[in-house]
């Protein structure tokens, strides 16, 4: 059997991803880009039970879903989902010396997610999650 070919592209794919976050952030650099994909993906994992989590990432690209279950501690407390100013308080806490995260991180890290994985196989995964869950990833600021 041949290597499927998301692991063949896997590094491609994620310089695409963060192609994306740079040219929807303004930010300057693919490690900008990296800390706040991080802190976006890690700010929606913490709010989630493990099982929507790993359900959630399944539909990542193999990089993206490395990154989302990296160093997890399944059983840390999980806050309340909270909002978007709650969200980006998370994002930005990720290497604060370091994180140049703009305002409106969650929305434009959601938008490169969907334009490199496509609305339907995210919306899929976030299919009976709860609303806060899908709001997370709205493009909608």
């Amino acid at each position: 059997m041949p290597i499927p070919m998301d692991y063949q592209h896997a590094s491609e794919d994620f310089e695409r991803f963060l192609g994306e976050v740079v040219a929807r952030t303004g930010l300057t650099t693919r490690n900008q880009a990296f800390t706040t994909a991080e802190g976006v993906l890690l700010a929606f994992r913490r709010r989630l039970p493990p099982r929507d989590a790993l359900r959630f990432a399944g539909a990542l690209p193999p990089v993206l879903r490395a990154i989302f279950v990296a160093d997890w501690d399944m059983d840390a407390p999980r806050p309340a989902f909270g909002g978007r100013a709650d969200w980006t308080r998370d994002v930005r806490a990720l290497r604060q010396d370091h994180n140049f995260s703009p305002d409106g991180a969650v929305a434009e890290v959601a938008a490169a997610l969907r334009a490199c994985l496509g609305d339907s196989r995210l919306d899929a995964a976030l299919a009976g999650m709860p609303a806060e869950a899908q709001d997370f990833w709205s493009v909608a600021a």
